[in-house]
């Protein structure tokens, strides 16, 4: 009785469709086959087989090994069974390089190396990628193409395809995107015995073919589409299912801050010229700085300083008297691509003027009829360039108008676009939210009259004008800056003088529900500008105050001495806090730029009460200390300071109010 039942048990597997059963149905239940790590050895030690990085990801350059060198028998992954699946995915990270016409590179082959026949192919061409497999039937055996055009892959980045086969059906998924199907009329063979056959990792057995691009992942899945284990994804085109252990990591990110494990090269390239962007395609290449003479390599999205003297300012030094139509009381710097640098004078007088800078000053360029401009504001809507200017004075028919000028391509000039009614208009103020344009003008006064509306217009796609979009009561407003706090957006109003005193709230609204509405008021004197800026995480609010003054009070010279003051945002109070104090003669205006990694602040020191000749005064950022005086700048009358970059350096100019003449200079650094 005990042997029957032992041997009922010995043959129970083989007749019960049952678990017993199916660990010996051909190859549907295997795990995903990094074919890749087969063929390479571990320590990456093949002969010919160079570890390579490009774009921030590794692969293998298989081009100088020969092809036997790079295969093993395909025993020793089917090894319960030696037909290959009839339904599977073939998954492939590759950088390809381009091809001539017409010639074509294996991927992957699957050879019968006694007759040297080939089962199973992948191959690209510049403008196809081919899936081949051997069909056979009773009158013989021959050779099946399944080619899917156009898949994008000579251009020179990664991209991973997932070729998933199943009956008659071929798709083709490349980065995720929308899969390419083929229902071929002849389905992938159900019984495609690979006994005695051969994998071949980038080519067909001989020389001829051989893949000479840079390989991540080759990776077969057995009985399965592999996209849904790959997609969605974060990064499309370097989704892993499966990559051997050395070329898993990142360049600078070695685990566990060891030695690199393994030896790699870089694809490395040197950018000069201008700052260029940090992403996926500039990962892991260099940029040099020639103007800061600094080495800086792309690491994640920014760029990484790796040979760098530290770039600090020595001094300033005058580097241009830039001779002016008349008096200047703002200057704006900006820069039109594939044009050139400019820089608008706004003039007291009746003409006032645009600037190039050509062969390293700048010279003049285009004259603009104005009436007693007090400001320009360069912005831009899509590809259209404009510049308004904030006009004082009436115009000849005694119309107060502000003019919108816009670039003309064709013209290389700036031409009348519109005109917008304002008020001894000081200042404009440019800026988008949510996609939308906006101009906000500081109206003074009108009349004698000091307390009116200022005005925020908004541009209207369809009639490609500004229109009045809100109106904000001001009291001799002066200036407007607009800023953005994480999702919100903020715009600050300097008032200079209420008809009767300078002593005045200025005011900071917040955009909310579609318009801004008051967020904070500021305790102010004679307030002429405001300038925002951030180190690091920190966001300041600095104000410019010009004088004390009050009809009842008489006027004594140290009332244009008084303090600047500038702001720090306290996020968990919500709120602008008084961060610092800094002594000023009439400030006017605050300008903020860096050098190298310190911070500056410079002022526009007008008038001490007895002369227009005061210094004005150049901050550095001491964090802890706040900001504290390094240099002292002789101005006359100074009313406004821009600082700009150029391939040579970096420069501030500086207009005076008291006389036609602005000066460039240049800031020397070591």
């Amino acid at each position: 009785m005990s042997a029957l039942l032992t041997l009922c048990v010995v043959l129970l597997p083989l007749v019960t469709p049952g678990r017993g059963a199916r660990r010996w149905e051909p190859c549907t239940d295997l795990r995903p086959l990094d074919v890749l790590a087969e063929a390479v050895p571990p320590d990456g030690s093949a002969v010919g087989v160079r570890v390579m990085q490009v774009q921030g990801a590794r692969g293998l350059q298989l081009s100088a090994a020969a092809p036997h060198a790079l295969s093993f028998p395909a025993s020793r992954i089917f090894f319960r069974c030696d037909l290959f699946p009839e339904e599977f995915s073939i998954v492939v990270t590759l950088k390809v390089p381009s091809l001539p016409p017409k010639k074509n590179e294996y991927l992957l082959a699957v050879v019968a190396e006694e007759r040297d026949s080939l089962l199973l192919g992948l191959r690209y061409s510049p403008t196809q990628l081919h899936f081949l497999f051997l069909s056979e039937d009773g009158a013989g055996a021959w050779q099946t193409r399944v080619s899917f055009r156009s898949p994008a892959l000579v251009d020179g980045q990664w991209h991973v395809l997932v070729l998933a086969v199943s009956e008659g059906s071929f798709s083709l998924t490349t980065d995720c995107g929308p899969a390419v199907d083929i229902m071929a009329d002849m389905p992938f063979p159900a019984t495609l015995s690979v006994r005695g056959a051969r994998f071949f990792i980038g080519s067909r057995r001989r020389t001829k073919g051989r893949f000479t691009g840079l390989v991540r992942q080759l990776v077969l899945l057995p009985g399965s589409d592999a996209t849904p284990r790959l997609c969605p994804c974060v990064n499309p085109e370097l989704a892993v299912l499966s990559i051997p252990a050395i070329l898993r990591g990142l360049t600078g990110k070695p685990e566990d801050n060891e030695v690199l494990k393994y030896p790699y090269e870089t694809d490395m390239k040197v950018t000069l010229g201008p700052r260029p962007p940090c992403t996926k395609a500039e990962d892991a290449q260099f940029w040099f700085d020639a103007s800061r003479k600094g080495l800086y390599l792309c690491v994640g999205s920014e760029w990484v300083s790796v040979l760098a003297a530290k770039e600090r300012l020595d001094y300033v030094e005058e580097h241009q008297s830039l001779f002016t139509n008349s008096e200047t009381l703002g200057i704006e710097v900006f820069v039109i691509p594939e044009t050139g640098l400019f820089v608008a004078t706004a003039n007291r007088k009746t003409t006032s003027a645009i600037y190039k800078w050509t062969d390293g000053k700048f010279a003049s360029y285009q004259d603009i009829p104005t009436h007693q401009a007090q400001s320009w504001r360069h912005f831009t809507i899509g590809k259209k360039v404009f510049l308004a200017v904030a006009n004082f004075e009436p115009n000849e028919k005694g119309q107060e108008f502000s003019v919108i000028y816009k670039w003309s391509q064709r013209r290389l000039r700036f031409t009348p676009y519109q005109r917008v009614p304002t008020h001894s208009a000081r200042d404009w103020e440019a800026f988008e939210v949510a996609g939308e344009h906006f101009l906000a003008v500081a109206n003074h006064r009108e009349g004698d009259n000091h307390n009116i509306d200022s005005v925020i217009y908004k541009w209207n796609p369809g009639t490609r004008l500004f229109e009045a979009n809100q109106t904000i009561a001001t009291s001799g407003a002066y200036d407007w800056e607009f800023f953005t706090v994480g999702p919100y957006a903020f715009l600050a109003v300097a008032n200079a003088f209420n008809g009767t005193s300078t002593r005045l709230q200025s005011n900071l609204y917040v955009r909310l529900g579609g318009s801004f509405q008051l967020f904070q008021s500021f305790l102010t004197f004679g307030a002429a500008d405001w300038e925002v800026f951030h180190i690091g995480e920190r966001v300041f609010l600095a104000v410019a105050n010009s004088h004390r003054y009050d009809v009842e009070m008489r006027v004594q010279n140290d009332s244009y001495v008084i303090n600047s003051v500038i702001y720090e945002l306290n996020v968990t109070a919500q709120t602008f806090v008084r961060f610092q104090e800094i002594r000023t003669c009439s400030a006017l205006d605050w300008e903020f730029f860096s050098v190298g990694e310190d911070y500056f602040l410079v002022v526009a020191n007008s008038f001490d009460g007895n002369t227009f000749s005061v210094n004005s005064i150049i901050y550095r950022w001491q964090g802890y200390e706040g900001f504290v005086a390094v240099h002292s700048l002789p101005t006359f009358g100074c009313r406004d300071w821009e600082a700009f970059r150029t391939a040579a350096g970096s420069y501030l100019v500086y207009s005076s109010a008291k006389e036609p003449l602005s000066r460039v200079l240049k800031l020397r650094t070591g």
